[in-house]
């Protein structure tokens, strides 16, 4: 059987997609035009539990430090990284996680505050709700909260809604949510595309017939759903919609419906595009 290490190739094109995972095994790099998924391999072997493209760079939250390019920053083990201009990492502190900023002169402590679950630009999911990194840690409302999404207009997923922020939190479709992204691309203030998923499926916006099928109008507050190929474990939306499951097989819809190929790992946490 091939493994992960012989870097299978299934066509050089340009023009490709960099998909990163975080596995227990490393650091996985996928590269993927439009849903033909080609050349994937291990880009570093570590215990990886998170990724950030943070100022144009890979940042990996790993059981042993954060590792900003090749850069090992003395963070110390972490399981979420996030921030927009700078780092942001949380790592267990005793039974709290304990978030700092990473700048020139090394981390600056923000605070602690319950188990996060993801960090995405300055804010922070957590099961007491969302927190917003500044020059400490702001609670910013809501409970329970799974995932959170910072372009165009942020989005949090959480046990009993997927929320925008506007004038406050505001509802956008009932139920529970696990995971929210959105295009990176986005334009404050708008979203251009996104994807949530709750318990029973996926659910889009925006792309119209480019991704995902559909003229992107109806259902509630233009979100429409679609079928789910597999449980996913990861997510990330640009051009295509991608999923990855825990068991390491990636799913790929640019608009002709999901394609998807097995990549030889297991213990995907995160996803994220480079």
């Amino acid at each position: 059987m091939s493994t992960i290490e012989e870097k299978r190739v299934f066509g050089e094109r340009g023009g490709d997609t960099a998909v990163y995972l975080a596995t227990e095994a490393g650091v996985v790099r996928v590269a993927v035009a439009a849903d033909r998924i080609g050349t994937f391999g291990l880009e570093r072997r570590c215990v990886a539990r998170d990724l950030a493209v943070v100022d144009g760079r890979l940042a990996v939250a790993t059981d042993e430090d954060v590792l900003l390019g090749e850069e090992e920053t003395g963070f110390g083990p972490a399981h979420a990284i996030g921030g927009s201009d700078a780092p942001i990492a949380a790592g267990p502190d005793g039974g709290e996680s304990r978030v700092a900023r990473y700048g020139n002169d090394g981390w600056t402590d923000l605070g602690t505050t319950s188990e996060v679950r993801a960090i995405d630009g300055d804010l922070i999911a957590t099961a007491e709700g969302v927190y917003r990194a500044g020059t400490a840690l702001q609670h910013v409302g809501l409970e329970d909260v799974s995932d959170v999404s910072t372009p165009g207009v942020p989005l949090a997923a959480t046990s009993d809604a997927l929320y925008r922020l506007g004038n406050g939190w505001m509802v956008e479709l009932e139920g529970a949510f696990d995971l929210v992204a959105a295009d990176r691309r986005s334009s404050p203030g708008t979203l251009d595309r996104a994807c949530a998923i709750g318990d029973d499926r996926p659910f889009v916006l925006g792309g119209g017939d480019d991704a995902n099928g559909g003229d992107g109008d109806g259902g509630e507050n233009g979100w429409r759903p679609i079928d789910r190929p597999a449980t996913p474990a990861a997510l990330a939306v640009a051009d295509a919609l991608y999923l990855a499951t825990e068991d390491g097989r990636l799913f790929v819809d640019a608009g002709d419906g999901w394609r998807s190929q097995a990549l030889g790992i297991g213990s995907v946490r995160a996803m994220v595009l480079g």
